[in-house]
């Protein structure tokens, strides 16, 4: 047994190899989105092979997990309760069938992960081939297929079958839609019970509408404030529900409240760069806030790449010697673009010059296709947890605000894509002085000498924690950092009244070089920070004045059309 067992072995291992050295992703073509597969399917910058100490000690372990497995399975021992909860109950443990896939795919993991911790290759390679493997694993995961799964089986035959017919019915549904139901989508319509806080369209171009939000107080400060949301998503995450709206907080404290709604691009904007969203968007919306307003400076906040093209704004308007904005805030946002945690795996030359030449010209990255490849970041929570749902088990996923926003996406034009990957991701440029030209201008970070106000999630996958504290390193005004709970989006919509999670706070107010040594003399304080945002806000919105009685500012900018206006409800 051992010889057979020994050459079984070796001819895995090969097998194994053969298949990074000749295209290692290529197993999760159709499982995954054609970003990550053009990623992923980039050849290696070197050789690849193992390191002969950790293979043996991989084919060692194989070995004793195969014959411990053996040996049970022999001894009809009931299987215990797996820790993973993707095959956690009793259903599990009292199905045979079950319970033997579980342990095999349990063994085969820890194998093929074994494999892949031990390849000597570059770090980009060995990321890739680890990420690769774990996408591989949660796709095969036993909990996937209904041979496998002894809940779904249970309920198909609780339901007599029903669960079963539901579940195709769902199948069918999602196919027809073009992406998997996080949520029963239809529980939400925008403007109805999302993006509802009230208040008008007061600018419009080929790029943006700009919503003008009714003051809640009869006083609002002087100087108004202004949100950049990411356009590659839309807005109204920071107005989901009235008792979780970052917008609606803002207007309640007294901020006369502007936020950037982004046009859902198609063909008519497939030629659009990142100088005309900075130019034509951000700039623009700075400039007719204040004119709206009569504001010689605004405050101003973005949100994940809003916040990096608002830094990019900052740099043009301090090359230009212009101050209009008084304050910003940066909500986990990548202006230091040297840790991208994750996203990582798909960023090299090669890959960035593929984009280039596919749609640096023009064309559109599709909103779907991003959405999709986010999503199989986290495999086991945002796919295979719904496919097991909504197709083997026939449930409909119950409401959730969040992920109806999260399933709504939007495309981006071509060459604001392609010269986003290059410029931050692989050169990250943005940090460098004299490196970028935008709008004309040569970009210098260090000219940006406002106070700015820095929050990081300290679960975040797209903005790692350490990656969002490096803007303190980098933006040389007056500072102040604080840390919330949970991830990218969770940490963000954080209400006050929730009484959810905490943050971290340091009130020597000192910077080191580390988010670790920030850390050592932190201190954990319960619920939101969004109260100690506002705090810091006001010190800079200036004295309180009459509240407007009107939208916009006539005759130039009137009321075009009620919030959450036209170009949010745009379909990708």
């Amino acid at each position: 047994m051992s010889t057979n067992f020994d050459a079984s072995w070796a001819d895995s291992a090969r097998q194994f190899q053969q298949m990074v050295g000749e295209g290692w992703s290529q197993m999760l073509q159709v499982l995954q989105p054609k970003e990550m597969g053009a990623a992923l399917s980039m050849p290696a910058a070197g050789p690849v092979s193992f390191a002969p100490d950790k293979l043996a000690a991989v084919q060692q372990r194989y070995l004793q997990e195969v014959q411990a497995l053996w040996s049970h399975a022999l001894h009809h021992d009931d299987a215990p309760l797996s820790n993973d909860r993707r095959f956690a109950g009793e259903n599990w443990a009292h199905n045979p069938l079950s319970a033997f896939s579980v342990a095999a795919y349990q063994l085969q993991a820890h194998a093929l992960m074994g494999l892949a911790d031990a390849v000597q290759a570059d770090d980009k390679t060995r990321a890739r081939i680890r990420f690769s493997v774990e996408q591989w694993l949660a796709a095969m995961a036993p909990s996937n297929f209904l041979v496998f799964n002894a809940d779904a089986q249970q309920k198909a035959l609780e339901t007599h079958g029903e669960s079963i017919a539901k579940g195709v019915a769902n199948l069918l549904h999602d196919l027809g839609q073009g992406h998997i139901s996080m949520t029963d989508e239809s529980r939400f319509e925008v403007g109805r019970n999302v993006a509802t806080t009230e208040g008008a369209v007061v600018f419009e171009n080929e790029l943006f509408q700009l919503l003008e939000y009714k003051p809640l107080t009869a006083k609002v400060y002087e100087r108004p404030l202004l949100m950049v949301p990411p356009c590659i998503n839309k807005y109204y995450i920071l107005d989901l529900q009235p008792d979780n709206s970052l917008i609606r907080h803002a207007v309640a404290q007294g901020h006369r409240t502007f936020v950037v709604s982004w046009r859902n691009p198609d063909a008519s904007l497939a030629h659009k760069t990142w100088d005309d969203y900075i130019d034509e968007a951000v700039l623009t919306a700075i400039a007719t806030v204040q004119q709206i307003a009569g504001a010689k400076q605004i405050n101003a906040l973005g949100f994940c790449v809003g916040g990096t093209m608002l830094a990019t704004a900052l740099a043009v308007l301090a090359a230009r010697g212009e101050e209009p904005v008084a304050s910003c805030t940066f909500l986990t946002t990548l202006i230091d673009f040297a840790d991208t945690g994750i996203l990582d795996v798909f960023i090299d030359e090669g890959f960035v010059r593929m984009r280039e030449l596919q749609m640096g010209q023009g064309g559109l990255m599709k909103g779907q296709d991003l959405a999709s490849t986010f999503s199989f970041l986290r495999p086991n929570d945002l796919v295979w947890n719904y496919v097991v749902g909504n197709y083997l088990k026939g449930e409909t996923p119950p409401p959730f605000d969040l992920l109806y926003w999260n399933s709504d996406s939007t495309n981006l034009p071509g060459p604001y894509y392609a010269w986003y990957l290059r410029n931050f991701y692989l050169e990250n440029n943005l940090i460098r002085p004299g490196r970028l030209t935008v709008c004309g201008e040569s970009l210098d970070l260090t000219q940006v000498q406002l106070p700015v106000y820095i929050y990081g999630s300290r679960e975040d996958h797209i903005v790692p924690i350490g990656a969002a504290y490096a803007s303190t390193q980098v933006l040389p005004g007056d500072k102040r950092f604080v840390m919330g709970a949970s991830g990218h989006i969770a940490g963000v919509i954080n209400p006050p009244a929730k009484k959810k999670r905490s943050h971290w706070l340091r009130e020597d107010g000192q910077l080191p070089a580390t988010l670790d040594a920030w850390l050592a003399g932190a201190t954990e304080l319960p619920g939101s920070w969004w109260d100690d945002w506002c705090a810091w806000l006001h010190g800079h919105a200036g004295r309180q004045i009459a509240a407007p009685k009107a939208y916009g500012k006539a005759p130039k900018f009137k009321a075009i059309e009620p919030a959450p206006g036209r170009y949010v409800q745009q379909k990708a």
